[in-house]
């Protein structure tokens, strides 16, 4: 098996390769289908040869050319838990002038039952299931891969637990630390791995923590509840969260792009990528927003 991630927008894309046939894991937003069929086609990849779409939920930063690209061969899969959620954000799309946005055809779609899902993923000669995993969304899903690998889409980041104690995403996260992952492909942060730990680090002591809990911090270490670690290099954007408050403070005023970018000085695509996390993403703070979005040299 074999997992290559698509670098085109975003929002992490990631084609998974079974022994029988290739799993596209979520898409980008409308308009992002040529830098798709671009980044496909320098893995050496054509869409044709993709069997199947799944999408980790119906947001348009990942489901936008999902039907563009069914229309060159692949299928897209719905788990039964979403199928009342296929067109949440098309009325999104409506709002955009000059849209190139395709509404997925309800008849071509095929839906898995997911208890069903491991049947499903092993005719792809892949080993796994897929997990509903409410909490960013109702129609959020999740895929776990028996080797290891867990595709989580826009679940709160795991470093983040520690603030979902006894909520949905909690119960979500809890769900999935049971199948002990090793590392999590993320919709909009970095790949993070995950590694055992049977103590607890000097600076945890200082910290005042206890033997069986790991501190919450930037570096993306966290209690996750059992004997694992979160470990993962980021990038330190600390020169953008006034910034990014600002924004956040303008959008909820109802301000216009180009009016916030005008007030700020900000770099307009940075402006339209803070928006889009934080009207997609429930009660995300400052430095979640910054995590989920790519910053190209803004």
């Amino acid at each position: 098996m074999n997992i290559i991630e698509l670098k085109y927008s975003n929002t992490n894309t990631f084609l998974i390769e079974g022994t029988g046939g290739r799993l596209l894991f979520d898409t980008g937003w409308a308009g992002t289908f040529p830098a798709f069929c671009h980044a496909l086609g320098e893995a050496g990849i054509r869409a044709q040869d993709t069997d199947f779409i799944m999408i980790s939920h119906f947001h348009p930063d990942h489901m936008g050319i999902a039907e563009e690209i069914a229309e060159l061969g692949p299928v897209i899969v719905v788990m039964d838990v979403q199928k009342d959620h296929i067109h949440d954000s098309d009325h999104i799309f409506a709002k955009e002038k000059n849209s190139t946005f395709h509404p997925i055809a309800d008849g071509k779609v095929r839906i898995v039952n997911i208890s069903e899902s491991r049947a499903f993923l092993a005719d792809l000669g892949i080993d796994g299931e897929v997990l509903h995993t409410p909490g960013h969304s109702d129609d959020s899903i999740s895929l776990f891969l028996d080797d290891g690998s867990l595709f989580v889409g826009d679940l709160n980041p795991l470093y983040e637990l520690e603030l979902h104690r006894g909520d949905e995403i909690g119960r979500s996260w809890q769900k999935l630390l049971a199948y002990e992952p090793e590392r999590i492909y993320y919709g909009h942060a970095h790949t993070a791995v995950l590694k055992r730990e049977n103590t607890v680090s000097e600076s945890d002591v200082r910290a005042g923590q206890s033997s069986d809990t790991h501190p919450v911090n930037d570096t993306a270490e966290t209690d996750t509840g059992s004997d694992m670690t979160e470990t993962d290099t980021c990038v330190d954007m600390a020169r953008l969260q006034p910034l990014t408050e600002r924004i956040m403070k303008y959008i909820d005023k109802g301000w216009p792009i180009g009016k916030i970018v005008r007030k700020t000085g900000a770099d307009a695509q940075f402006v339209e990528d803070v928006t889009r996390m934080y009207l997609t993403h429930r009660n995300v703070s400052v430095q979640g927003i910054l995590d989920r979005i790519e910053i190209k040299g803004r």
